[in-house]
């Protein structure tokens, strides 16, 4: 590529240092900035440069005290994002699309204006998209590859399903594109990354006729995932990013009953729990389906430091303070 048409301008080499653009930069954001910038990343001069896109300006100085750049901007001001032309060599984008509220409940205008913004100038050499495997829809616990096509069921993988579609559309360009389709994000540290609150509620869990598969992802792998794919993901690939646990959703609350002393959580039929469980706890458990990681290993060439829930949780002997 030409220097004066590459993200990094025509530059003396010694200038020409990476810049990440984080847009939705909530935990796993923040967990995979500590990867870029960390002790075991390149050298200082050699380590890129993190910038995160912000609508709080109260986030700004907890943002440059992990060593990001804050950019104040909303996804839901077009305007605001204007700023964000041409700024980056890389782009990580976990921001969730709108609410159901939304008059166009199945479309992402957020990625839309993101996409926009960054075709103005010079565009980034990738952009890594955070999806969902809800996507997928109920696939009755079959072993899912990628190549199955999306069948997506609730608003909010119609969401989602939409933003990968702008996404791939956009990687036709210059810009490479990967779309990182992930399921249940835990880690004890995470704030809501343990079954700790549920348990202690006593929320049933379905019988083991009619249990569902699940599939699970260290949050501290999954932003391992996310940087590398901003520089090994193959162009318009798309990769589920999930650890090797194969369990039922009932044996996972069991289990980590067990590791917090608690109550396994009853089991009912389906029928009884679609009378007593909240509509968003029932499409969780409503699809079922196995996800194959060979990509995320193979292409990414990851490999885990959880490679199942059994290594993530069982530091956890007591329940979160």
């Amino acid at each position: 590529m030409p220097s004066n048409q590459s993200p990094l301008g025509a530059l003396p080499a010694r200038f020409r240092r990476e810049r990440i653009l984080i847009v939705g930069c909530g935990d796993v954001g923040l967990r995979a900035a500590r990867v870029l910038t960390g002790a075991n990343a390149e050298s200082r001069a050699k380590r890129p440069r993190v910038l995160a896109l912000t609508s709080s300006p109260g986030r700004h100085a907890a943002l440059r005290g992990s060593g990001i750049v804050p950019l104040s901007g909303n996804l839901d001001d077009v305007a605001s994002l204007r700023r964000l032309a041409g700024i980056a060599t890389r782009v990580l984008h976990l921001a969730p699309p709108p609410s159901d509220g939304e008059k166009q409940w199945w479309r992402d205008p957020r990625t839309q204006a993101l996409l926009n913004v960054l075709k103005l100038r010079v565009v980034p050499a990738a952009l890594v998209y955070g999806s969902t495997s809800g996507v997928y829809g109920d696939c009755g616990g079959a072993r899912v590859a990628e190549s199955r096509p999306a069948n997506p069921r609730t608003p909010r993988a119609l969401r989602r399903a939409d933003a990968e579609h702008r996404v791939r559309l956009a990687g036709r360009t210059t810009m490479r594109t990967n779309v990182l389709r992930i399921p249940g994000i835990y880690a004890p540290d995470r704030e809501g990354g343990t079954p700790h609150a549920r348990l202690q509620r006593g929320t049933p869990v379905l019988r083991r006729e009619d249990d569902v598969f699940t599939n699970h992802i260290h949050a501290d792998d999954l932003a391992r995932a996310c940087v590398l794919a901003l520089w090994r993901g193959k162009p318009q690939r798309v990769l589920n990013v999930n650890d090797d646990t194969d369990m039922r959703m009932g044996d996972y609350f069991d289990f980590v009953a067990g590791l917090y002393g608690m109550p396994k959580p009853p089991r009912v039929p389906r029928s009884q729990a679609e009378k007593e469980l909240s509509l968003a706890m029932l499409s969780f458990m409503g699809e079922s389906r196995r996800m194959d990681n060979t990509r995320l290993k193979r292409e990414l060439r990851l490999a885990l430091h959880y490679p199942t829930v059994r290594e993530g949780l069982v530091p956890l002997r007591s329940p979160p303070a």
